[in-house]
């Protein structure tokens, strides 16, 4: 796993397998808080501060190794999870971190509920293809679930959430404002095709896209699900190619043309799924 600060407050932690891209959030505060509170601690400078983890890694040894990670950056210990979408590889959070709850967007929690252990399933899965062994099997515990549009706490600071439908028919996108930093979720990546999985749409896809791109403009660094990190400029050319992508798709389906870069065998699988789909 190769870890990265984007800021003084933001570090992304990248899984050796399907480059998993797991985000810690420091949010620092500047007054006393509340006794009792889990993950609120003061800082030498007198300052409160708390952290979030958003997304996963995905090996065992990846998910052992986060808490680790937060001690060697000097963040407080973890309050929160939170999930951009409800795909397995996204939830793994739990593993490393098994006493806090999972928040996520309403309709994630509603996927989630309506398709009782099928992350797990999934999971269980791949794993049984990699040979991968775990301690003990994923749980989702309790999960929040948190209204898109809206803001969530951390610390004194505020993160965005914003709505992230296409890629699946639940999800979330995370506007780390004072960093300036967007977690995109399963959006945005240059090593992936745009995909459309449980319930996913292309108009939906286009809307969130939309919805983006004022976020990308006002993004110093963008942290797509899947892949290497992006500055502005080649997020917005990523943009700009799922969009035409997507529209090349819902009017010629199978022939629709493959951004430059996206076309491997694995990507030309991805796109024979969503032309089957559409």
């Amino acid at each position: 796993m190769r870890a990265i600060a984007l800021h003084a407050d933001v570090i992304v932690a990248t899984s050796a397998v399907l480059q998993a891209n797991c985000v810690l959030v420091r949010g620092r505060a500047l007054q006393s808080a509340p006794q009792g509170v889990l993950g609120v601690i003061e800082s030498s400078g007198g300052a409160l501060s708390e952290t979030f983890v958003i997304d996963s890694p995905v090996l065992p040894e990846e998910l052992a190794s986060l808490p680790a990670l937060v001690g060697q950056a000097r963040y407080p210990e973890p309050s929160g999870l939170l999930a951009t979408h409800g795909d397995w590889d996204h939830l793994l959070g739990r593993l490393a971190f098994p006493q806090l709850a999972l928040g996520c967007a309403q309709s994630t929690a509603e996927r989630l509920a309506r398709s009782p252990g099928q992350a797990q399933r999934e999971l269980r899965a791949f794993d049984e293809d990699l040979l991968i062994e775990r301690e003990r099997p994923l749980t989702l515990g309790s999960v929040q679930a948190l209204p898109v549009p809206g803001r969530c706490e951390v610390g004194a600071r505020e993160i965005e959430l914003h709505r992230a439908e296409g890629h699946t028919d639940d999800g979330m996108a995370v506007m780390v404002g004072w960093a300036g930093v967007l977690v995109a979720g399963d959006y945005l990546s240059a090593v992936e095709l745009p995909s459309l999985g449980d319930g996913g749409s292309i108009d939906a896809y286009l809307e969130t896209l939309e919805r983006l791109r004022p976020l990308v403009g006002a993004a110093q660094h963008i942290v797509p699900g899947h892949g290497p990190l992006l500055d502005g400029d080649l997020a917005r050319r990523v943009l700009d190619e799922d969009t035409l992508y997507l529209s090349s798709l819902r009017e010629h389906g199978a022939d629709a043309k493959l951004p430059d870069g996206r076309r491997s065998a694995a990507q030309r699988r991805v796109h024979a799924a969503n032309a089957a789909s559409v």
